[in-house]
């Protein structure tokens, strides 16, 4: 959780027709079948809105496909928890990125009073009330004739992102917990049955007072943690401690090397944002799409059953990937396609 007080690239992880041999065997023959892990959609959009129950501003992107307005399409709402003093138009590249993996991703700006100096202007922080103010917009969003992303929404499936302090505000979400004491509510919330997911970068749970990390009761609800392998903000070894603490399965620690605590920004330190000392090794384009390409097929494989990507999260990903390191542990693979 982010404290309020030679690079190795192979251009098959960043196209990513990432296809990988799966051989079947029938009749006494061998066929070799492809598993391709690309996004379903090449070309994506955003519009801007406000949030009607909190005034926030928010950015929402999703998949544009031609026939958008056919009535084949249902993408599933992901929603985007900032870190702390990050400007929601930093996280424009990896928003788009999900969004290909057909998403509807909302990326809002919210505003509260520091805990510190409550006199002072209020500040870019993430907190658990923004669960059911986004939930309750995109109901408004799914039904409104002018709305771009009219009648594509699916209400009843919710995934969680989060960077830094935003990760910890969904993790305590996941857990259940309100946890005031570490800012991350200011009033108390019952997890939305909606929820089904969540991956999160740069974050961990736990009491900086004591130093002690916090036990995430997240009944199965699925929690990948993906971790920058050079993060000089979010320490490496705090997101494996709080990966000790998510209770079941499944869940997921994934370590992009190279990265640093803004490598899922479109700039490293961007204005505002506390610096991370640490220089990433990883192109920022790079760690940009391989935090986006996690993230995304984690959501895909626990809240769409997607086979192909259960694959690549608990399987093929890790030797497809060279700048990533993987611990899973999976539920019973899911047998629809």
């Amino acid at each position: 959780m982010m404290n309020l007080t030679a690079h190795f690239f192979s251009e098959k992880a960043l196209a990513i027709v990432c296809v990988i041999a799966a051989f079947v065997v029938l009749g006494g023959k061998v066929f070799a079948t492809a598993i391709d892990y690309a996004p379903p959609f090449k070309e994506t959009s955003f519009y801007s809105t406000t949030i009607s129950a909190n005034n926030d501003l928010g950015d929402i992107y999703y998949p544009k496909p031609s026939d958008l307005n056919s009535g084949n399409y249902s993408f599933p709402i992901v929603l985007l928890l900032q870190g702390a003093l990050v400007d929601k138009s930093f996280y424009s590249d990896y928003a788009s990125h999900v969004a290909r993996y057909g998403f509807v991703v909302v990326v809002p700006n919210h505003l509260r009073p520091s805990p510190f100096n409550p006199t002072s202007p209020p500040n870019l922080a993430s907190e658990t009330s923004q669960i059911a103010a986004v939930l309750s917009q995109m109901a408004i969003e799914n039904k409104k004739p002018t709305s771009p992303i009219a009648s594509v929404i699916d209400t009843q499936r919710l995934g969680l992102l989060g960077h830094s302090f935003g990760g910890a505000v969904g993790l305590s979400v996941i857990a259940n917990k309100c946890l005031p004491e570490l800012y991350l509510c200011q009033e108390p919330f019952t997890r939305p049955k909606e929820l089904l997911a969540g991956a999160f970068f740069g974050a961990n749970l736990r009491n900086p007072i004591s130093n002690e990390f916090v036990a995430i009761a997240n009944d199965g609800i699925a929690v990948a943690l993906i971790q920058g392998g050079i993060d000089g903000v979010a320490l490496p070894d705090r997101s494996h401690s709080t990966f000790d603490q998510i209770q079941t399965p499944p869940k997921a620690l994934i370590t992009v090397m190279g990265a640093n605590h803004f490598s899922i920004t479109n700039v490293n330190n961007p204005a505002g944002a506390n610096p991370d000392r640490n220089t990433a090794t990883l192109e920022q384009a790079v760690g940009i799409e391989t935090i986006a390409r996690w993230s995304a097929l984690f959501l895909r494989a626990n809240m769409l059953k997607d086979r192909a990507a259960f694959d690549y999260i608990y399987s093929q990903g890790d030797a497809l990937d060279p700048n990533v390191r993987v611990t899973s542990v999976a539920v019973p693979k899911p047998s629809s396609k």
